[in-house]
């Protein structure tokens, strides 16, 4: 399953300005307020808060602005986030999913349309793409000379690990989603640093862009998609 681009992601996101890793902590909080809406405030019993709760300290969220969310959220609140799946095609025919956290379904839906219509091929009805991505949990560790590979994957698949891959600079550690928690909660006991622990969509196949105009109006696409508030989390299987 390695060689899609998490690791890239993950360097992509601690390069962000101040202005945007707020942004990404309103993201997050959306996706904190349902998850405490269908299973409740306590990270304990709640798994999906539980793995958003890591989620935001991975991205540096301070604790304080976490322990806000979930206070404000677990009240009466007058703001009803609904989650959104939407799916459609980019440029030479790449396979693109957005996941969107939203209190406007006509906004949002308007927004992606958009940006579909102006850089890709156009949205898609439910369904179209998603049959080319597998859901997995994807645990990544950074490569350094204190970890030994064969005990790291030894530990991993003990642990529950589906699959175990190494990339340049990290190892990437393939789990179900239900077994994510339960995985990186092992490996930290073992003394292992998590650099990121989160549900992926992960490509079945990869579709390469030759033309300098593709590769523009893909890039312009997923700018325009992680841009937007409303917008979660954008997977698609371009080749980058």
């Amino acid at each position: 399953m390695s060689g899609h681009s998490k690791w890239k992601n993950i360097m992509h996101k601690k390069e962000k300005t101040d202005a945007q890793k707020a942004k990404v902590f309103t993201k997050i909080g959306k996706e904190m307020a349902i998850a405490i809406r269908e299973g409740g405030a306590d990270p304990v019993s709640n798994s999906k808060l539980r793995d958003l709760i890591q989620k935001a300290k991975a991205n540096n969220v301070p604790n304080d602005n976490i322990d806000r969310v979930i206070k404000k959220f677990s009240g009466d609140n007058s703001v009803v986030y609904d989650e959104i799946t939407y799916e459609g095609y980019g440029p030479s025919g790449v396979a693109v999913i957005v996941k969107a956290a939203t209190d406007n379904r006509n906004r949002t839906a308007g927004e992606v349309r958009h940006a579909f219509d102006k850089f890709g091929a156009g949205l898609g009805q439910n369904g179209c793409v998603s049959y080319l991505f597998e859901e997995k949990g994807v645990i990544i560790i950074e490569k350094s000379d204190k970890i030994d590979e064969d005990k790291l994957m030894e530990c991993a698949l003990e642990a529950g690990a589906e699959d175990f891959g190494t990339e340049d600079e990290c190892f990437e550690i393939y789990t179900v989603p239900s077994d994510l928690y339960a995985v990186r909660e092992a490996l930290e006991a073992a003394g292992y640093e998590i650099m990121s622990a989160e549900s992926d969509m992960i490509p079945q196949n990869y579709i390469t862009l030759e033309s300098e105009e593709d590769l523009k109006r893909m890039q312009l696409l997923l700018d325009t998609l992680e841009d937007n508030d409303d917008v979660s989390e954008v997977y698609h299987n371009w080749e980058e």
